[in-house]
């Protein structure tokens, strides 16, 4: 028995993920083509037509599946367990110890590598 995977309400779905990008599109050439308008009122109406654009995208399938995802990101986000101060400046005393050991140990190898250089070339002539 074959099912179709696509949802029935696909092309009503495009058409409002469609019509949210028109309006994010709109509402930059709207701050564009009034450049001697308030700043202010500029960046108010930007926002307010990219709002608009914006949920009207989320109430797509795709949009909704976004928020979703949003919401399940900031509740694994919630349930990290952060570092102390004392373990961060610990851990960052122990990065800055092993990157100038490892650039001196770096140094050297380049100054017995240039040396080797040096040695081969000067015999050559």
């Amino acid at each position: 028995m074959a099912t179709n995977a696509e949802p029935k309400n696909s092309m009503i779905d495009t058409i409002k993920l469609l019509v949210g990008l028109l309006l994010l599109i709109a509402s930059i050439v709207v701050f564009y083509l009034f450049p001697d308008a308030s700043l202010l009122y500029r960046v108010l109406g930007l926002l307010a037509i990219a709002g608009v654009g914006a949920a009207i995208a989320l109430t797509s399938t795709k949009g909704k599946g976004l928020l979703t995802f949003m919401g399940l990101a900031r509740t694994e986000v919630r349930k990290v367990v952060w570092p102390s101060r004392q373990e961060t400046m610990q851990t960052t005393l122990m990065v800055f110890i092993i990157v100038v050991i490892l650039s001196i140990f770096l140094w050297f190898v380049d100054m017995f590598l240039g040396w080797g250089v040096k040695v081969l070339l000067a015999t050559g002539s």
